[in-house]
């Protein structure tokens, strides 16, 4: 029983050569399987296009802190358009000591009385301006912060520091108030910034569920028959939020309504162009052009005449700026001055349907010549 059971265990312990190299070839070669299985899955991952969009993610976000930081860390006034209504002689005097502020933050000019000053505020032709009393030492300074609080109050601030200079006081009408209810003057940006978003979004999953690349005019037209309908839908449920249900901002809702459909719709079809043209990456520059370049110079937190001259410069002609401009003409300037955002606005959709029609015309000739 012992011998048998003695030379029994040496077999089954030791084991049999050829059984260990076996192990061990079977070890290494599930190792090697191991590693090599970990880097596919890090290819399958990571693929080219996967890192391009990647490094393009990580470019939008840090152009994004750029732009709002760039633009709106460090306000400062330049040639913000001013009145002032005086006698000859005292507002050409008044007027030239305002052109020598540091850093020409007034447009000065004369404005021959306080009712063609009010007019020309409401009009949006000028900003605010002073009216110097004829007699005593109290003048009065008019605003309008319905155009914004920030532009407003820094009128106040530059006007009381020269009446304080000459011994003068100095009292503050507000010839058009934001709404109660506008409490710092954003409401017009935020539902314009809103109806832009919704353009993009809604044209770039239209593309996207159905891939970019396989636009003909047939669909092209849909798409763009479809945004139309975004527009009708998403104008008249902005301007029920801001005026009905809300009442964040004064205006007709018709009025907002034709604006938030002609925004819509110009940034769909901007946005459906771009795509047509560049595909996948259209998306990113329409992030590019409305929200990390739009947005900022829109004129929302900081009124244009506050914005450095690269963001002021550009604002008007982007759609988030055109459509904060219109809004804020129809909520509290009667609609003055606002037929050039209209006409900015008016190109962008007529320039998307052509560029998304006629992308779509030449995609299809080339499939149909492509042997």
């Amino acid at each position: 029983m012992t011998p048998t059971t003695g030379a029994d265990t040496p077999r089954s312990s030791s084991g049999d050569p050829s059984a260990g190299s076996s192990t061990g070839s079977s070890t290494g070669s599930s190792t090697g399987s191991s590693t090599g299985s970990f880097l596919d899955e890090v290819r399958r991952a990571v693929t080219p296009r996967a890192t391009l969009l990647v490094i393009g993610a990580v470019a939008l976000h840090l152009l994004f802190i750029a732009s709002y930081v760039g633009a709106l860390h460090d306000p400062r006034p330049k040639d913000v358009p001013f009145g002032v209504v005086a006698s000859p002689a005292v507002a050409r005097q008044t007027v030239a000591r305002l052109e020598k502020l540091p850093g020409g933050p007034l447009d000065p000019r004369t404005v021959a009385d306080a009712a063609t000053a009010r007019k020309q505020i409401v009009n949006r032709e000028i900003d605010g301006a002073l009216v110097v009393g004829p007699s005593g030492t109290t003048d009065t300074l008019l605003v309008a912060t319905g155009g914004g609080k920030v532009l407003a109050s820094t009128l106040v601030a530059l006007t009381s520091t020269l009446e304080k200079s000459e011994a003068r006081t100095l009292r503050t009408l507000d010839v058009v108030p934001a709404d109660t209810q506008d409490a710092n003057g954003l409401s017009s940006f935020y539902l314009a910034v809103g109806w832009c978003v919704g353009g993009y979004l809604c044209a770039s999953i239209m593309v996207i569920g159905s891939g970019a690349a396989r636009s003909t005019p047939r669909r092209a037209v849909i798409r763009l028959l479809a945004m139309a309908v975004v527009g009708i839908v998403g104008g008249l449920g902005g301007a029920l939020i801001v005026g009905p249900a809300l009442g964040a901002l004064p205006g007709g809702i018709a009025a907002f309504w034709g604006l938030g459909a002609l925004i819509i719709f110009a940034v769909g079809a901007a946005t459906l162009a771009f795509q047509g043209v560049l595909g996948l990456a259209g998306v990113g520059l329409v992030i590019l052009l409305v929200v990390i370049l739009g947005n900022p110079s829109a004129g929302g937190a900081l009124p244009p005449p506050l914005l450095p001259p690269f963001w002021k410069a550009i604002g008007p002609a982007l759609p988030p700026g055109a459509g904060t401009w219109a809004a804020r003409s129809i909520a509290y300037f009667d609609g003055n001055d606002m037929t050039a955002s209209l006409l900015v606005l008016s190109a962008w959709a007529v320039a998307g349907v052509a560029v998304t029609l006629l992308a779509a015309v030449m995609r299809t000739r080339r499939v149909q010549h492509t042997p």
